[in-house]
């Protein structure tokens, strides 16, 4: 069954039909903003990301962003051929091209670069890095909590493909919320590979329990900079929180249940695999970490 919500809808805004988008340090427009088909983020997933979120004219967590994003890079052994500096200098401009303050998403994405033969071998990318910026007026549209199905995709093991990289290669999650629709759900619960509740296929995943905040350990999956920024929140006031194994028996049980990223920031779950988690609405727990968060980023 097809649904209509899912953790990353945007209400619909036409002023981004008319963006400029970063490719490669020409601002484009939309309909120009192209890359080759010998990319190699188009034809491996060979490459790495960033999702940012602007309010009121500052970039949540930027440090973090670029932190991740430079350790990704080398991670990969991909130049990214750009400072720091030169990156954020880049965001920048895009950014004050298209007038965003607010409520505003965007997406930086660095690739091997374009590759002189169609084949794997990442000495075949010898024109350096594409670097593209995209960035849109974005407010999350989430109209009513979302729904989970527990699926047998598994975020796996540093040896396969780790799952702390913020990589192109995302086949393993798109499969995972094809078979979460497939199954009546918004998105998909993925468990790790011991079968303890681990992450969704877009975002990091907790519980509340008689007033305390649950997550996965963090070792099979990304360690997202809004999931520890609401450790951060719960430790600095007063709320019980434990990264921990749990399994679906503990999930099912659960108060409240909720999702964190960049973009949605927290989303409430109303059921899990057709069981109501509380009352099946936002909670007061995570209406409290919500309204922290808020506060923090100056949303």
């Amino acid at each position: 069954m097809q649904t209509d919500t899912f953790t990353h809808q945007a209400e619909e805004d036409a002023r981004n039909e008319n963006i400029l988008i970063w490719v490669n340090g020409a601002l484009k427009p939309k309909a120009e903003a192209t890359v080759s088909v010998y990319d190699s983020g188009f034809m491996l997933g060979d490459g790495v990301w960033e999702g940012m979120r602007l309010y009121h004219g500052t970039w949540a967590f930027l440090d973090e962003h670029m932190d991740r994003l430079f350790e990704a890079a080398k991670a990969i052994d991909l130049d990214i051929g750009m400072t720091r500096d030169a990156v954020i200098a880049a965001l920048e401009e895009t950014r004050a091209a298209n007038g965003m303050n607010h409520d505003t998403h965007a997406r930086l994405m660095i690739t091997r670069g374009t590759k002189v033969r169609p084949f794997q071998h990442p000495a075949l990318s010898r024109s350096g890095p594409t670097m593209v910026i995209i960035m849109e007026h974005s407010r999350p549209a989430i109209g009513r909590p979302i729904t989970l199905a527990t699926v047998p995709h598994l975020r796996g093991l540093p040896m396969t493909q780790d799952p702390k990289l913020n990589s192109h290669s995302k086949l393993n999650c798109i499969l995972a919320c094809i078979a979460a629709e497939k199954a009546g759900a918004d998105e998909a619960l993925m468990l790790d590979v011991h079968g303890f509740v681990n992450t969704t296929n877009a975002c990091n995943f907790f519980i509340v329990r008689k007033g305390e905040v649950w997550t996965s350990t963090g070792d099979y999956c990304m360690n997202g900079i809004t999931r520890r920024k609401v450790i951060e929140l719960c430790r600095t006031n007063g709320i019980p929180v434990f990264e921990k194994n749990f399994s679906l028996v503990d999930t099912y049980g659960a108060d409240e249940a909720f999702l964190t990223g960049s973009f949605g920031a927290q989303t409430p779950v109303a059921s899990i695999d057709g069981r109501k988690i509380g009352d099946g609405t936002l909670g007061p727990v995570t209406a409290r970490i919500r309204a922290l968060y808020h506060a923090m980023v100056g949303a």
